[in-house]
């Protein structure tokens, strides 16, 4: 396995270079300004619309969703669940390690455009859902192949769409999940001093428990847990964040300095300027905030709602929970602390050492419970986007069973991986399934506009929520 890594790593890291340059970003960031500007920001707009009907809805235990769907917050639940996972904890440090604190200046600037790219993404998977064995499916897959034959592009569109399929659940369900399993394992031996292997057994039994479940199991999981890990999160990064109070307004000045620099300075493993910044930046915001990439799309589609605009609203709230709430969190724990200069450390280590740092005795403890479950509920979300494109390229219910089975596999062996190679696999995997996603965003954008404005419509003249559309005549 060595010999594997060390002859593939310089492979992978020459192809993510060339993937992740400017040519990703300006095309990446374009649609999100594109989209921002041609629906009328809806970032600002459908904010309130988007906070009513996802935290708005928490204390209300209405079990009215129609069967084979999800509630509107079980699928913000599960997309923040595959969103809030090791890139807010180790993504984010190294994004600071390789690209200096101005890293996360291009984060939020990256999740900011992001919350338009996400509106379209949901509006698109929730018109084009599709019902398969008694439960909705969503995604990509579907308005590739549907929208684009809409566009007389239906040769392409399938192409694209089922490029899309093989790509998500590769990047997500085996890549993906190995970087989970891998941060899991690496912090929990560092606090705890648990082998490795015993650990990636146990969190493939622990999701097997909840795949076979299906849609259901996996709504409630997250609807459960996921508002309880983010909450409790937030308040120790509050606390942290208030100790360090005299460093917090320096530190912000450093992260809009660095995200400037236009020459490198020493730091990370080869300097950092505003290139390595926003490189590192945008790779690691999309990683963790998953806009443009066509994961979450896969269960806001399915979500039970009296128009599309509705679930798009929720979808840019996941997007502004896990970047500009729970990464800013790490990040400023982690520059106030000073941590990422400590040399010999990498990834969810940083994290670990800001929080001995600031927390001595418990601290690095507590953020390995947080990181066994922002990953494990990551696993969980990442292997529900990938059954949707299994069963979309596959009918039968034995594939599933396939997948599943790769998918225990690939968490097992991902915490015996070296970290830095597992992190540059999943920037590879995740920059590919992009591009046929992105294309047909560009395509389709003009839907997502009639979809807003017939939403607008209706509230205007103050009718009663609704949108005409026969999803199973998709089948």
């Amino acid at each position: 396995m060595d010999n594997f890594v060390q002859t593939m790593d310089p492979i992978v890291k020459a192809i993510n270079k060339q993937l992740w340059g400017w040519p990703m970003m300006i095309i990446l960031i374009g649609f999100g300004l594109l989209s921002t500007l041609y629906l009328g920001f809806p970032q600002f707009k459908k904010s309130k619309l988007g906070w009513d009907n996802s935290f708005g809805q928490i204390f209300k235990r209405d079990k009215s969703n129609k069967e084979g769907s999800m509630s509107s917050f079980q699928s913000l639940a599960t997309a923040v669940a595959a969103q809030v996972g090791t890139g807010n904890i180790g993504g984010v440090a190294g994004a600071i390690l390789t690209g200096g604190p101005g890293a996360i200046f291009w984060m939020w600037i990256t999740a900011l455009v992001g919350m338009g790219t996400i509106f379209v993404e949901a509006l698109l998977a929730q018109k084009y859902r599709q019902t398969r064995n008694g439960e909705l499916v969503a995604g990509p897959a579907f308005y590739l192949s549907q929208g684009l034959k809409n566009h007389n592009l239906g040769g392409f569109g399938k192409f694209l769409a089922g490029a899309f399929s093989v790509l998500i659940i590769v990047a997500l369900g085996f890549i993906g999940n190995m970087t989970q399993s891998n941060s899991i394992a690496s912090v929990m031996t560092e606090a705890f001093n648990i082998p490795h292997l015993p650990i990636g057994i146990a969190l493939a039994v622990a999701s097997a428990l909840i795949f076979i479940g299906g849609m259901s199991r996996i709504g409630k999981f997250a609807e459960l847990v996921v508002p309880i890990m983010a909450f409790i999160y937030f308040i120790a990064a509050i606390v942290i964040i208030v100790t360090y109070s005299s460093h917090l307004v320096p530190t912000l000045k450093l992260i809009f300095e660095e995200a400037f620099k236009t020459e490198a300075v020493v730091g990370g493993v080869a300097g950092y300027s505003i290139r390595t910044a926003i490189r590192y930046g945008v790779a690691r915001g999309l990683f963790s905030n998953e806009a443009g990439m066509g994961s979450t799309p896969n269960s806001h589609g399915v979500a039970d709602v009296p128009h599309p605009v509705v679930q798009g609203s929720v979808a840019m709230i996941g997007v502004f929970i896990d970047t500009m709430v729970v990464c800013t969190a790490t990040a400023l724990i982690i520059l106030v602390t000073e941590s990422y200069k400590v040399e010999g450390i990498a990834g969810a280590q940083i994290t670990m050492q800001a929080f001995n740092t600031a927390i001595p005795g418990i601290g690095g403890k507590f953020l390995a419970i947080a990181l066994l479950f922002f990953a494990f509920t990551t696993v969980i979300g990442w292997y529900y986007f990938g059954e949707a494109n299994i069963k979309y390229l596959f009918k039968s219910p034995i594939a599933v069973r396939i997948y599943q089975i790769l998918v225990f596999g690939f968490i097992i062996i991902g915490t015996v991986l070296e970290i830095g190679f597992v992190w540059e696999l999943a920037d590879l995997f995740n920059g590919l399934m992009v591009i046929p996603n992105i294309i047909g965003l560009y395509i389709l954008v003009k839907e997502a506009k009639k979809l807003t404005e017939d939403y607008d419509y209706q509230i205007k003249n103050g009718e009663a929520l609704h949108y005409h559309y026969q999803y199973e005549s998709l089948h």
